[in-house]
């Protein structure tokens, strides 16, 4: 992260009570049934386990979600070059895939103009060509003209790499009419940003906590999450000067991590420019970590960058609150990778949390803390290893015993077959799961959202009750007052019971029982270890009641099978 100049770039590789059954009619949740076409990840979530409740982003805070007309017309403009985008990305957006598809078959003077340009600008990895794109995009003003916004002189490489591009895009735009075509798919759009809010304002009330800084917004200095499904999986980072941008895609779990990753460099940049003398002084460092074959080109010759990086890696690990055996394993990470003041900034923070003043007050009594020499003793026989090194010292996952590859097997099936929306299939398949695996709480939730995808809410809220009875059965919360359930399931693990509570609390909002849908919102966010995306979509769920009819609230939550 180059902080001394007005370009950086960076890609990075988140009790309940009995209830009364609902009485509903199938045409109540037809749209319902859109959320439920892919189980969730049941992966643990590394983060603070209740946050106070945030303001939404906005422009006025200086923080802000939207799309960007640009970059859509750049986006459409690599539709109609041809540019293999992800196109998986766009199972909820069908105008979205539909005017992909239309753009491909264009023909005109504009497009073939397009095409060669494209052809001539094309890098041989497409991941590059696209970040290249995008960093233009992020520096255009809006059409028709497509103007730059910054000097030309501190345009950054890879927008002079396309010169030439703003007068074809400009061409492309009026020929194709893209005016009228972003109009037709802005709904869509709309949907994305306003699933993006909530982990946004997650990450701003977390990080903005944690600092202890009531961010003043500044003239021209802003952070904003740009949403364009074709970027795909991989975000892209940019800075020009004080504004920081990143563009996510439209995944169905949010980029939490990279995305609050961005924001810390928005928000701690300055602070080693501000106190470059208190930093300096403890450059010694970098020439230590600069011997791991792992760090990273742009830091070695630049300590205010390498230090940055190193201040935002330590506030990450502080807020994933690892402790123990994690933390000591996250720290050796660190320092294997070269980012040796990873650790000794780590201990300072420690003891920022005990102290009053906000992080841009305490900063110099941060760096101040590190003691040089006791770090330069540390390090003396430090030995960094190589990729293949590390790679051989990393231990063998034990192989899997036959039972278990057939039942993670026979589940991955019922996930895939619920993705691509054959309900029955998937009933079938969760159905033989439980025949040979009875008890199997990933099996009853697959048939809990099959059940939901034909239009039985009855028996999805039925199973998903008994999963979190069996869950309050297992720690010893039975409520004696619930029925008993009259299927005997295991003790689901996190993701299974935070989704399982997020169903209900939508099935009840869906019957106008906003009292107890927010109990089962709120029993959502209680639960230890639950995913990110569940957190989200519990914490959506408590901001607004859930109402799914065009309304696009519903995220796709992944893959149930994964543990």
């Amino acid at each position: 992260m180059k902080l001394n100049t007005s370009w950086t770039q960076q890609q990075f590789q988140q009790t309940r009570k009995p209830s009364q059954r609902l009485s509903r009619s199938a045409a109540l949740f037809a749209a319902l049934i859109l959320v439920a076409t892919v189980l969730p990840v049941l992966s643990p979530l590394a983060r603070l386990d209740a946050a106070p409740a945030p303001q939404a982003p906005s422009g006025e805070s200086g923080v802000s979600v939207e799309a960007s007309q640009q970059l859509f017309a750049v986006m459409c403009a690599l539709d109609a070059a041809g540019f293999d985008a992800d196109e998986s990305t766009l199972a909820e957006m069908p105008s979205r895939l539909r005017l992909r598809e239309d753009l491909l078959k264009l023909q005109g003077p504009s497009v073939d103009a397009l095409r060669q340009f494209y052809h001539d600008h094309r890098l041989a990895d497409s991941s590059e060509t696209l970040s290249r794109f995008i960093t233009f995009a992020v520096v255009v003003g809006p059409p028709p003209r497509f103007e730059f916004e910054v000097d030309r002189d501190v345009l950054p490489p890879d927008a002079l790499a396309l010169e030439g591009f703003q007068e074809v895009l400009a061409n492309f735009y009026r020929e194709a009419r893209l005016d009228r075509r972003w109009t037709q798919v802005q709904p869509e759009y709309d949907r994305l940003i306003d699933r993006a809010q909530s982990p946004v304002r997650h990450i701003v009330t977390t990080a903005d906590g944690y600092l202890r800084e009531i961010y003043k917004p500044k003239f021209g200095h802003s952070f904003t999450v740009y949403v364009e499904p074709l970027v795909g999986g991989r975000t892209n980072f940019r800075n020009t000067g004080d504004h920081y941008s990143i563009v996510v895609g439209a995944t169905a779990e949010f980029p939490y991590d990279d995305v609050q990753h961005a924001y810390l460099h928005f928000l701690l940049d300055p602070l080693p420019l501000k106190y470059r003398k208190e930093v300096t002084a403890k450059t010694p460092l970098l020439n230590i970590g600069a011997k791991s074959p792992r760090l990273p080109a742009e830091y070695r010759s630049d300590f205010l960058a390498y230090a940055d990086e190193c201040l935002i890696k330590s506030v990450e690990i502080r807020l994933d609150r690892l402790k123990d055996d994690k933390l000591e394993a996250r720290l050796a990470q660190e320092d294997q990778n070269g980012f040796v003041m990873v650790r000794p900034l780590v201990t300072q923070l420690l003891k920022f949390e005990k102290a009053e003043p906000s992080m841009s007050l305490y900063f110099p009594d941060l760096i101040n803390g590190i003691d040089l020499a006791a770090e330069q003793k540390r390090l003396a026989n430090f030995v960094f290893k190589t990729d293949a090194e590390l790679n051989a010292a990393t231990p063998k996952k034990p192989a899997m015993t036959e039972p278990s590859t057939e039942l993670d097997r026979w589940l991955a099936d019922g996930d895939r077959q619920i993705a691509i929306q054959d309900a029955t299939a998937a009933t079938a398949t969760f159905e033989k799961v439980l025949e040979k695996y009875p008890g199997e709480p990933r099996a009853y939730y697959g048939l809990a959202v099959a059940s939901l995808m034909n239009q039985d809410a009855d028996r999805a809220q039925q199973i998903f009750e008994n999963i979190v009875e069996s869950a309050a059965a297992s720690s010893g919360r039975a409520n004696n007052a619930a029925p008993a359930s009259t299927q005997k399931i295991n003790p689901p693990n996190p993701s299974v019971l935070a989704w399982s509570h997020v169903y209900l609390g939508r099935l009840h909002d869906v019957a106008d029982e906003r009292d107890q849908a927010m109990v089962e919102y709120r029993a959502a966010l209680a639960v230890s270890g639950a995913p990110e995306a569940a957190l989200v979509a519990a914490q959506r769920g408590v901001d607004k009641p859930y109402a799914p009819a065009g309304s696009g609230a519903g995220e796709k939550p992944q893959d149930s099978q994964k543990n």
